[in-house]
């Protein structure tokens, strides 16, 4: 068995010293915590592979903290404690995510056979994950949707289940969470996958602009308009038509998609003729519909028109289950871009990598990756890669005391600002849009701020 990063977490001091001593000697590296706060602050600030969790502890119990653990890093294995050993104690640790589960007196040798078992379970899933992503990438048709957690299962299991229908389908979720890899998956899963589905991001054109995209337009209907268009309407007949930000469409071409979907019929602009067209509608968007409805700003009838199916995919802090094998899918991607078929990761950065949040979700993971793989300097990515610290917050340089030598409170918070962007274009590869969600801003403040500071993208 491999050197592990145990803790040992603990009330009695005599038992603690015990297996201390007992797995150092086994060449583990172990540290210690007496209490369930302590254990949790440990595993927020350092690396584990292991917790060996006593179930009762006075204040935080060990459910508790088992709970807390799997939250911060769902790949820290567990093995529960306990002098009581009931079955019902056994499988509520269990389901909560415990490992194993062991009853005191402790068996130091059954304590080492858990442990290695534990280990080598861990190494095969790895392997595992690697073998699916090398399968993945013989499949060039597989539409990759990377997860591991049970929710997840559930969103695309709703999403298999509505593939073989006609029924309009609103998918919600945070920017980057991978809406339209959804839709695309159920437009593959459906009876149209043998004709096209074409995207629009109703956010992208001014309304005029997406009127003509979306219905077409004859000679002369506006000013530049030298010949007739077709619009995505009519190249996606027979296939689907995914409608991205939906919640950004202007009232005048709210009212044109309401009476699509009601009638399936629409005319260019400009002309008179009456066209058919059989398209799915597929649509997503990351604003919160109903109320925008209530402010009077999105059409209810045309809400319940979209909203059939409403499927969720939640944030990818939610769903931490689902890192270490987007982390591999990434690397084995990315490493393959440029002749390293599986880059390595330390335990360190593994251990960053799942603490930290991602507030651009996917998206940002998949930059931070695609970075790390670029600049690592030899065969492994190390914390030195990533483009966070120890305190997991996203684009942070390191905190300092007060503001800056030599600098006002403006100069310092500017000093900030500048180097924030700078680190959060760095990330995303000089990707504006994506930068701009990482940061929290809106594409066009960042565009100013690079005005301002003078940086180039």
């Amino acid at each position: 068995m491999k050197q592990l990063d145990v803790l040992i977490v603990e009330d009695g001091r005599s038992q603690r010293v015990m297996l201390r001593d007992f797995l150092k000697g086994a060449g583990h590296r172990v540290s210690e915590a007496e209490k369930g706060e302590d254990a949790v602050s440990r595993v927020k600030k350092d690396h584990f592979d292991l917790v060996l969790l006593d179930y009762k502890l006075p204040g935080m119990d060990g459910m508790e903290v088992l709970r807390h653990i799997k939250l911060i890093n769902p790949e820290i294995d567990v093995i529960m404690m306990t002098a009581y050993g009931t079955i019902e104690t056994a499988v509520k640790a269990m389901k909560s995510g415990a490992a194993d589960y062991i009853t005191k007196p402790i068996e130091l040798d059954e304590l080492l056979l858990v442990m290695e078992r534990i280990s080598e379970h861990r190494d095969l899933m790895r392997e595992n994950e690697i073998l699916r992503g090398e399968l993945r990438a013989r499949d060039i048709t597989a539409d990759q949707i990377i997860y591991r957690s049970a929710v997840m299962n559930e969103v695309v299991n709703l999403a298999g289940r509505v593939a073989t229908s006609n029924t309009t389908v609103l998918i919600r979720g945070e920017s980057g969470t991978g809406k339209e890899l959804l839709a695309r998956l159920i437009h593959t899963l459906s009876h149209r996958s043998g004709k096209p589905m074409i995207t629009v991001n109703c956010a992208a054109l001014p309304e005029n602009l997406l009127e003509s995209e979306l219905f077409g337009h004859e000679k002369g209907a506006f000013t530049g308009a030298l010949q007739r268009r077709i619009g995505r309407f009519e190249e996606a007949d027979e296939g689907t038509l995914f409608l991205d930000e939906i919640g950004d469409l202007s009232p005048g071409v709210q009212v044109k998609l309401l009476r699509f979907l009601q009638e399936r019929e629409f005319q260019r602009l400009g002309g008179n003729q009456t066209i058919h067209s059989d398209v799915r509608i597929i649509s997503a968007t990351n604003r919160d519909l109903e109320q925008r409805v209530k402010q009077g700003l999105f059409r209810d009838d045309l809400y319940y028109r979209l909203n059939v199916v409403s499927i969720e995919i939640p944030p990818l802090r939610d769903r931490k289950e689902d890192i270490p094998p987007l982390i591999d899918h990434f690397l084995e991607r990315f490493g393959g871009e440029i002749g390293d078929a599986m880059p390595r990761v330390s335990a360190e950065a593994r251990d960053l990598l799942l603490k930290y949040d991602y507030p651009g979700n996917v998206r940002e993971l998949e930059n931070i990756i695609e970075r790390a793989v670029v600049i690592k300097r030899g065969d492994v990515i190390t914390t030195s890669d990533l483009p966070f610290s120890t305190s997991s917050q996203p684009m942070e340089p390191e905190k300092e005391s007060g503001c800056i030598a030599g600098k006002g409170l403006k100069e310092s918070v500017e000093a900030l600002e500048r180097n924030m962007i700078e680190k959060a274009l760095e990330a995303t590869n000089n990707h504006q849009t994506r930068a701009a969600e990482v940061l929290g801003i809106s594409e066009r403040m960042l565009r100013y701020k690079l005005k301002k500071y003078g940086l180039k993208p």
